[in-house]
């Protein structure tokens, strides 16, 4: 009782937080960071839920981050559809990707579901340059419309996003779901001989993972207004991958703190010219080697335990 009360006065400082920061650096290039760091947020979590419960680790996120993003971008300009409503469109392109994908790919076991993703994510990011009357190829699609007018509106509106897939996936990873899908990390031939069907909670929970993904893209192509091949690009991946083992595998609230975080020190880096990659990559090298479980979770359970 104790663990949910600290748990709930720690989200709801968390995002207090962020609700005033806004005002406190009345910057609008702050602004932009930090609603990027949102964005980065809902992708990193919705990463977290599904590799870092099941232990199978997806190397192309980009890959539904860029179908969502484009399923905006199409609706918007070519076919004229009202910008509000290619978010519920960009969850189900997302999630029919993740279907497609994911019932051959989650047979496989070791690395090999991990290269596949990896392919799938590289192959769409092809497919958009050969079909570049269509997709605009390097260029991509510009011209996007806005969801909202006002950039601090359309912070509070990722925000709102992002605090709403955070919750709702720590509600599935808390259920008999999630317990089931842990069960799997640990000793998959075990939680197979139960009775479960593991491929089944398998495929469901990459399609779980998929629709805030699809969500978030659709969420960057509106702020950016263009979308380009880049979004499906190993380098978005391996950045979305980073920030959940910097916050925690497995606590996806650690996930979306972290992805928060290294979006501020990232432009707060810039500072430093030349050296703002050596910096980062530093700070990157301490997290992994001298904090393996994270750096998010792991500091907010140790606050926790020190108040109860």
């Amino acid at each position: 009782m104790l663990r949910r009360h600290a748990n709930a006065v720690g989200a709801t400082g968390a995002i207090v937080v962020l609700i005033v920061l806004p005002f406190i650096f009345p910057s609008r290039y702050f602004l932009g960071v930090l609603t990027l760091g949102a964005i980065y947020g809902i992708w990193a979590a919705s990463w977290d839920f599904m590799s870092g419960l099941t232990g199978r680790e997806n190397f192309g996120h980009a890959l539904f981050i860029g179908t969502g993003a484009y399923a905006a971008g199409f609706l918007n300009t070519v076919w004229l559809a009202n910008p509000w409503l290619s978010l519920p469109a960009a969850v189900a392109v997302a999630v029919a990707f993740s279907v497609a994908v994911g019932v051959p790919t989650l047979r496989l076991s070791g690395p090999y579901f991990a290269l596949a993703t990896l392919a799938a994510a590289a192959i769409m990011q092809r497919v958009t340059l050969i079909f570049w009357t269509y997709t605009g190829g390097e260029d991509g699609i510009q011209g996007i419309a806005p969801l909202l007018q006002s950039p601090l509106a359309f912070y509070y509106l990722a925000l709102f996003c992002l605090a709403a897939v955070v919750a709702t996936l720590l509600a599935i990873a808390r259920s008999r779901w999630g317990l089931i899908l842990r069960a799997i990390r640990g000793d998959e031939a075990a939680c197979l001989a139960s009775g479960h069907s593991t491929t089944f909670y398998k495929i469901a929970a990459f399609a779980i993972s998929a629709a805030p993904a699809g969500l978030g893209g659709a969420l960057y192509a509106h702020y950016q207004l263009q979308v380009s091949p880049q979004l499906f690009s190993v380098f978005v991946s391996v950045l979305i991958i980073t920030m959940a083992y910097v916050g925690g595998i497995g606590s996806i609230y650690g996930a979306a703190g972290a992805a928060i975080l290294l979006t501020v020190l990232t432009e707060l880096l810039r500072g430093v010219g030349e050296f703002r990659l050596l910096a980062y990559s530093l700070v990157l090298i301490f997290v992994v080697f001298l904090r393996p479980d994270g750096l998010v979770a792991p500091l907010w359970r140790s606050m926790r335990g020190a108040r109860e």
